[in-house]
């Protein structure tokens, strides 16, 4: 069978002296990787699952390299997690092993789990080849956000990894002499699987700034790094320092490739970079069930607002409430729902929210809302939970109102969620953070900017102002918190 042929990252058989992971001061080689993740895989042997306390660091990423070398599934601890969710995640995955790094202090919810020291030295005595188990063993155990319930353990096979990264080097160009900076915690799909597991699979480089900051941007992309990946937050902190900061404008010019991911770019961030360096953020939709299902591709129209066109080898459809299939357009809003290679296999232990999960097609429900393009372009706007406003027998997306409120000059920040109406069903209200507290726009200066944007039924109701939007560490807004 041709997939025990077929490492999962062969640049690691091979053993090389190309930089493969860089922390700060600290490097990796490949030859150094393959030995340090290699001895540390022997250790595991053949248990159901490891922990992983996800810092960001070498260790963390030896260790799950370690864990896939070995075939055992990896489960990602977020440090910064409270007690009682990583009680549950602990009692539902039943970790027996715990990987940390040798001076990381582990809190009460793991003391009944055997701990390894994580060394992610540079020894490069420890060679053996590895044998790649079957596309759908699980390689990760990743935990959802928990926004209904406890969070679910989510079980991704190394087909979805193979089948998300391989879809990226052709959208993206991605190629082994591509190096790669990000700050993301390690933890979650994006900084774990796109931006350590990616450079790996492909051979290059990964440089991990431990904590993201506009100055090692402008470090790493200076000395060579070619690709950047960000969540809004971080890309909103690039935006704001550019003017003062042509060293960064110029790093960033320079850079291959700059992707952002997790939420929505705002439009205004998106502008604000491009005017200053010429080089447009490209913006990708997945999902820890899904890994990747969308992206701008590196040789197409980087186009504000969208997510791009399906990725190679997935199948993506827009449904409305009966499950009938929608014609694209721009009125046409309806749920994405994907199929392909890159999906899960179950949410760990929960056969019911799995079985509900899917179509009998086969088909992944992802509860975003969306619109598409006559040329494939696909626009989301919102959660169906909580960004589908359904006022005057019209459904509207929260996301497209978000981004004209933002166009306002006014306007710092911006989040539209729905409100019960006894004439309308729901009414549409604007959550406004002001550019000048003293002088916020008025509710009708906001209705008619809408109003003349995009359509009057779209137009905001009622206006909130806040002093800041409450977001989560991937930079979502926490809509449920507003109206609590």
């Amino acid at each position: 069978m041709s997939h025990r042929t077929t490492p999962l990252f062969p640049a690691l058989a091979e053993g090389s002296t190309t930089p493969a992971l860089t922390f700060g001061e600290r490097t990796l080689s490949y030859g150094e990787l393959a030995a340090s993740a290699g001895s540390l895989a022997a250790r595991l042997g053949q248990v159901p699952g490891v922990a992983v306390w996800a810092t960001p660091t070498l260790e963390t990423a030896v260790g799950v390299v370690a864990a896939l070398l070995a075939g055992v599934p990896a489960i990602p601890l977020n440090p910064k997690v409270g007690e009682r969710e990583l009680a549950h995640i602990v009692s539902d995955s039943r970790p027996p092993l715990v990987l940390a790094g040798r001076g990381d202090e582990l809190p009460h919810a793991l003391a009944g789990l055997s701990r390894i020291d994580v060394e992610a030295t540079a020894a490069t005595d420890h060679q053996r080849t590895w044998q790649e188990p079957a596309p759908d063993h699980p390689a990760l155990i990743v935990y959802t956000s928990g926004t209904t319930g406890p969070p679910k353990g989510v079980v991704l096979p190394r087909r979805a990894l193979v089948a998300t990264l391989d879809a990226l080097e052709d959208a993206w160009q991605w190629t082994s002499e591509d190096v790669l900076v990000h700050g993301l915690p390690l933890f979650h799909v994006h900084g774990l699987i796109l931006g350590v597991l990616g450079p790996l699979r492909r051979g290059g480089t990964v440089r991990h700034l431990g904590r993201f900051s506009t100055e090692g941007v402008t470090k790493e992309l200076s000395t060579g790094a070619t690709m950047l990946f960000g969540v809004p937050t971080m890309y909103h902190r690039i935006a704001e320092q550019l003017p003062e900061d042509p060293s960064l404008a110029q790093a960033l010019a320079s850079a291959r490739l700059l992707v952002s991911g997790s939420a929505a770019l705002q439009a205004r961030d998106q502008e604000r970079i491009r005017t200053a360096t010429g080089r447009a953020v490209i913006e990708r939709y997945g999902m820890t069930e899904t890994l990747m299902n969308t992206s701008v591709r590196a040789d197409g129209e980087p186009r504000a607002a969208t997510v791009g066109v399906p990725l190679r080898g997935v199948e993506l459809r827009l449904v409305d409430e009966t499950g009938g299939e929608l014609p694209d357009g721009p009125d046409q809003v309806g749920e994405i729902q994907v199929r392909g290679p890159n999906l899960f296999l179950e949410y760990l232990n929960r056969p019911d929210a799995t079985a509900e999960a899917f179509t009998e097609d086969g088909f992944f429900r992802t509860g975003d809302v969306a619109v598409r393009e006559p040329d494939g372009y696909v626009r989301i706007v919102g959660r169906k939970a909580t960004d589908l406003i359904k006022s005057g027998g019209y459904k509207i997306g929260a996301g497209e109102i978000e981004n004209v409120l933002m166009d306002h000059p006014d306007v710092r920040d911006a989040a539209v969620t729905g409100a019960p109406d006894p004439d309308l069903g729901e009414r549409i209200v604007a959550w406004i953070v002001p550019e000048d507290p003293e002088r916020p726009p008025t509710e009708k200066e906001l209705a008619d900017h809408v109003a003349a944007q995009l359509a009057p039924h779209k137009r905001p109701r009622v206006v909130h102002h806040l002093a800041e939007l409450p977001r989560n560490d991937m930079g979502k807004i926490m809509k449920k918190a507003l109206h609590a």
